[in-house]
């Protein structure tokens, strides 16, 4: 199975998730989020294939989240303007992000991470 990670590297939570995915023997490709942002047309993939709500895509506790005032936005924006948004900058989208060939998990959670590497 291929693993695609995606991580802000200064994100103490992406350096766990990294360190678990090591520990663990997993091979993966590794995508800084603000040098190579996730488009359009991969964020509407990834939520469908995730089959979370858009809005668990979004980095709440980020500065950007609270500059752009996005708390209100994301609960009445429809999902193509929201997708638009999250695609403009790297530091509005939630991580890590592990990307499996039929899954993707948005935040570490390890139990969650565990029981997709395993299978």
């Amino acid at each position: 199975m291929s693993y695609l990670f995606i991580e802000y590297p200064k994100c103490t939570t992406c350096i766990k998730a990294k360190k678990f995915l090591s520990s663990n023997g997993v091979e993966f490709n590794d995508r800084h989020i603000v040098e190579n942002n996730p488009t359009e047309q991969e964020l509407s993939k990834w939520i469908e294939k995730s089959g979370l709500p858009i809005n668990k895509f979004f980095n709440t506790s980020g500065k950007l989240y609270r500059e752009m005032e996005l708390k209100d936005k994301v609960k009445s924006l429809p999902k193509e303007e929201l997708i638009s948004i999250l695609a403009s900058n790297g530091m509005l989208v939630k991580r890590p992000i592990l990307i499996t060939d039929n899954k993707v998990i948005v935040g570490f959670k390890e139990a969650e991470w565990l029981e997709v590497i395993k299978q």
